[in-house]
């Protein structure tokens, strides 16, 4: 595996117990558990509903042919460590300024900030659940494509994307799935049902749940053939809470979002996690032993999880077009590439396949079920924005099922 700058562990450590609330850095910190915002009276998109943002006359884009801002600081608001410290140095050589992050922990924190008077940020990292409520609320600008030529490297339904049609706001930052992570060294067959391990009771004690309403009650239900994950039905909701509440007697299940170092330190044996989790476990093996421990398991069929993250310029950018500029940067394929090495998280990008990053070391023979395709994004199922009563049924669902552990 090509050499890992993440920080140590304890500053990661560090970062989670301060919570991260308004920690500025120079690109680092710790990327937590995506975290579901607030609805809002936009349409939901959906893939058979796709949304077409609007356009408003008091908020254009930047026109064509500018020559970029220079001097002072091109400003990020990004999840913490969720890009590569070098990617960002190496543009602000380029152009003469210092590339900041200001980090944020949850969605609703990201909007705040944008909201907030006086606050002036160039680059912001939406999830597609509230790219519609925030464009609407005219807290983004539109994107002038013609700053964007590595766009055309994007995968084709991300250029088109049914949250954004058009890519009016947003362009495709990175893609992920949620499966199972495991340690290969302790499980010995992987059933059809990847799901099943975390009902397995050979792994009483040593199984984890991601700590986040949407994923987990999702995974009940997939693992159980529902596969309406976006579902506003209160019996479906709650049949999914009461299929997580089995877990606690038979595996004494556990909540995480550590999966990378749970899985490679051997405190999981499996662990629901996202795919970037396993890539970034490869960094916290202990010495001494191989990559080859790690396994991932995402299912063939459509029973799986995928979901992607956006980046936009937003309205109070002071540099509009060295945004576009570095919106650009990270679509070029070979600093996607180094970015990926930092984050785990791949970008959607057409020269990123499984192929070529187990050739490049980046993922083992075992782990290039980590890797996300175009074919796995257009078959598989996102975990969407739904209505503030329905997000509440799931809330309390949860809570439920938390309560009884």
């Amino acid at each position: 595996m090509p050499p890992h700058p993440r920080e140590p562990l304890n500053r990661r450590r560090f970062l989670l117990a301060a919570g991260l609330t308004g920690l500025t850095a120079a690109c680092g910190g710790e990327r937590p558990r995506r975290s579901a915002a607030g609805a809002s009276a936009v349409p939901l998109s959906r893939p058979t509903a796709p949304a077409t943002l609007p356009l408003h006359s008091d908020v254009p884009a930047v026109a064509s042919g500018l020559s970029p801002e220079k001097g002072g600081k091109l400003r990020l608001l990004n999840y913490a460590e969720y890009i590569a410290p070098d990617v960002c140095k190496a543009f602000g050589k380029e152009h003469g300024v210092e590339v900041e992050v200001t980090v944020f922990t949850t969605m609703d924190e990201m909007i705040a900030k944008l909201r907030t008077a006086g606050e002036g940020f160039d680059v912001c990292f939406p999830t597609p659940d509230v790219v519609g409520k925030i464009a609407v609320g005219k807290l983004l600008q539109p994107l002038n494509a013609s700053y964007l030529p590595n766009l055309a490297g994007v995968w084709p339904q991300l250029r088109d994307p049914f949250y954004d049609k058009g890519s009016r706001y947003t362009v495709p930052y990175n893609a992920y799935t949620s499966g199972v992570g495991y340690r290969a060294d302790r499980v010995s067959t992987v059933p059809a049902n990847g799901y099943d391990l975390l009902w397995d009771t050979a792994y009483k004690g040593k199984a984890y749940l991601i700590d986040d309403a949407r994923e987990g009650l999702a995974l009940a239900m997939l693992r159980n053939g529902v596969t309406d994950i976006n579902t506003e039905d209160p019996a479906k909701i709650k049949q999914a809470g009461a299929w997580l509440t089995g877990l606690i007697p038979r595996t004494n299940i556990k909540l995480g979002i550590t999966a990378y170092q749970l899985v490679a330190e051997g405190q999981a044996t499996v662990h629901h996690c996202w795919s970037g989790d396993m890539i970034n476990a490869q960094a916290y093996l202990p010495k001494g032993v191989d990559s080859g421990v790690l396994g991932y398991w995402y299912p063939d069929a459509s029973l799986g999880v995928v979901g992607t993250d956006t980046m936009a310029v937003p309205r109070s950018a002071s540099k509009p077009v060295l945004a576009h500029m570095f919106l650009d940067h990270l679509l070029d394929p070979e600093v996607a590439e180094q970015n990926f090495s930092y984050t785990g998280y791949q970008p959607a990008l057409t020269a990123i396949t499984p192929e070529k990053m187990a050739g490049d070391g980046f993922v083992t023979e075992q782990l290039k079920s980590t890797i996300v395709t175009p074919e796995v994004y257009a078959r598989s199922l996102q975990i969407l924005q739904i209505s503030p009563p329905a997000e509440a049924l799931w809330n309390d669902a949860w809570a439920a099922f938390k309560a009884g552990r």
